[in-house]
């Protein structure tokens, strides 16, 4: 038996084989699974699924074939209709991954999810501490401003590798340093 909660809607869950399924699947409009036979309320099971990569998912066996439902892309597939045929991506608006109520998920560009993924608060809490990091680094300010320098003269002879093996680093720093992602802030 599954309690009520005031404003709460469920969807069932369309999915390849699931009238060959015991049981309906479903989700509710604050992110929860259940299973159920005839009546959600009366005989409804709540599922609490599986972790896969920090996202909550159901594991359903179809005959002898697995199935792995991610729940934030079905709530959002239920809920929330598309904008435009870009967006492919959910994200979660709080990005806790496991929060799956809709009012916390959105259907996103690769653009925006990627955008998105840049301001989860670790993320850019640990950003702010490299920046202020004096110690352990293999480069020094002046010597960031002089690569960054050399690689934006069109006319440069230095290849990346030599480039790298003149402040003894590797390729992948530069090309780093060229894209921002490593001293950035210079």
């Amino acid at each position: 038996m599954i309690k009520k909660i005031n404003g709460e809607t469920w969807k069932s869950l369309k999915f390849e084989g699931h009238e060959t399924m015991r049981n309906t699947y479903a989700l509710s409009s604050h992110g929860r699974a259940a299973s159920y036979k005839d009546d959600i309320y009366e005989d409804g099971k709540l599922l609490k699924g599986s972790l896969t990569s920090g996202y909550r998912t159901l594991n359903l066996r179809l005959g002898d074939q697995s199935n792995t439902i991610y729940l934030h892309r079905e709530a959002a597939r239920l809920f929330h209709k598309k904008k435009s045929a870009k967006q492919k991506y959910v994200i979660h608006i709080n990005h806790n991954k496991t929060d799956n109520d809709i009012n916390n998920l959105k259907w996103a560009t690769q653009k925006e999810a990627n955008d998105h993924q840049q301001n989860i608060p670790h993320k850019t809490a640990y950003k702010k501490l490299q920046v202020k990091k004096t110690k352990g680094l293999k480069l020094n300010a002046t010597q960031v401003k002089t690569i960054k320098t050399i690689l934006a003269n069109p006319k440069r002879k230095l290849t990346h590798k030599q480039l790298a093996d003149k402040f003894k680093i590797t390729p992948m720093t530069i090309y780093r340093i060229k894209r921002g992602e490593n001293w950035g802030s210079i």
